[in-house]
């Protein structure tokens, strides 16, 4: 398997690169330089595996022998051993779990993978690999559980001080061992600039041996595709995805399911408002700015990484991916009466990212009555305490054990300036 930066696609690395070091020096990102189609053979038996083994079939398929067989199988079913159920709403409306692991939110899937890829692929070497994360949210807490105390690996973890919810905090910052938080006085895209401008820095790099657990690592998104095979499988009619998305790697992750052959009818990126690619869509016009602070805080970001993705998939024709895509965007003032309709209606408690996608489900729905919409339900809601009570009235959700015990748990982090340099400083007085 061979891929190149979307900065330079004449150029390509091996798969091992291309994971260990996460970004490339043109600052682009990595892409596969063919996406394979899965075989008639596993379309043929798609519906009757196992959640894991139809998980294997899809990795094999697009890693393409870049690990050994043996070695593949053991890795992705030591990562995705967890559910991701589809719970019907009504006849139109459903949500796909992603909250089943051990941080409670959807990137276990892509960490827990990620954890064990970079494992084996560093087995022979002798320095500390350094996984370098900027965290809006639920990131850092599946990185940090994934690879904790995991020899010969340390993690940096940057989020932005008092934009992340108490308890995804405490799952940032109370673990110890070799889990290290910067609180950065900043917003989510500052940890991204300055995690990037590490990677950027060849001395630091080097120095430190940094690799990426963010969605700029392919190989978070490879494990993301497999929960819309394993949500698409179980309808007659090809449904409907609704993504609630800020760095728009969950979408990503569905872009390159269909390029391997899984049929859906549409996709849906909904955002808060932090609204630049559902702009884009409407407009043509790509134009970042700088994030504003929303109760659906891992959708604050102002400057969606994998959005050179998309348009790398997309061929840069705007119409194609219009066509593909739509976007819609709420604000906190709509996000919170979704949470109370979805409680009302259904006796469902949705979490403020799951709330947009509702949103955006209804809306299409008007349109297009007969589709089946599947809302990705990114995070469990017992990680946003306050506003869940706040709008419905009473606590009526009993927090999960996994994540209770953390709040008695010390915080343990290092304020820094959002600075590029202050983290480059940090990282070479603190190579290993």
């Amino acid at each position: 398997m061979r891929l190149f930066s979307t900065n330079n696609p004449e150029k390509y690395v091996d798969f091992g690169e291309a994971i260990l070091r996460s970004l490339p020096a043109d600052n682009g990102l990595y892409m596969p330089e063919n996406i394979p189609v899965l075989g008639d053979g596993f379309w043929k038996d798609w519906k009757s595996l196992d959640f894991q083994e139809m998980a294997y079939r899809v990795v094999s398929c697009m890693l393409q022998g870049a690990v050994p067989e043996s070695e593949l199988s053991k890795i992705v079913k030591e990562a995705i051993n967890f559910p991701a159920p589809v719970i019907r709403l009504d006849n139109s409306c459903h949500v796909l779990e992603l909250f089943h692991g051990p941080t409670l939110a959807f990137k276990d899937f892509g960490a827990r993978f990620m954890a064990r890829i970079m494992a084996w692929l560093s087995r022979d070497s002798e320095g500390t690999l350094t996984v370098l994360v900027a965290t809006s949210g639920d990131t850092g807490g599946a990185v940090a559980d994934a690879f904790h105390n995991v020899p010969g690996t340390r993690v940096i973890i940057l989020y932005p001080t008092g934009k992340v919810s108490g308890l995804q905090e405490k799952q940032l910052t109370a673990l110890g061992g070799n889990i290290t938080a910067l609180e950065i006085d900043g917003s989510f895209d500052d940890c991204q600039r300055m995690v990037k401008a590490a990677f950027l820095n060849e001395e630091t790099s080097k120095a430190c041996n940094l690799t990426s657990a963010n969605s700029i690592n392919i190989a978070r998104l490879i494990p993301q595709m497999l929960y819309y095979f394993e949500a698409a499988r179980q309808f007659e009619k090809p449904p409907v995805f609704v993504i609630p998305s800020g760095n728009f790697g969950n979408l990503t992750a569905l872009l390159l399911a269909t390029r391997m052959g899984l049929n859906i009818d549409h996709m849906i990126a909904a955002t808060n408002i932090n609204d630049i690619v559902p702009q884009y869509l409407s407009s043509s016009k790509y134009e970042p700015r700088p994030s504003i602070p929303t109760l659906s805080n891992a959708m604050d970001v102002g400057a969606p990484s994998n959005f050179a993705r998309m348009k790398e998939i997309f061929g840069g024709e705007w119409h194609a991916m219009k066509e593909s895509i739509s976007g819609f965007a709420y604000n906190d003032e709509a996000t919170c009466a979704a949470i109370k309709e979805v409680y009302e209606k259904f006796d469902y408690v949705i979490d403020p990212h799951g709330a947009v996608a509702y949103l955006a489900a209804q809306a299409w729905l008007t349109e297009h009555p007969e589709d089946n919409t599947v809302i990705l339900e990114t995070a469990h809601p017992a990680k946003f305490p306050d506003t869940i009570i706040e709008q419905l009235g009473k606590d009526i959700l009993e927090t999960p054990k996994r994540l209770a015990r953390l709040a008695e748990e010390e915080k343990v982090s290092i304020l820094m300036r959002a600075e590029d340099e202050a983290l480059t400083s940090w990282l070479q007085d603190h190579p290993s």
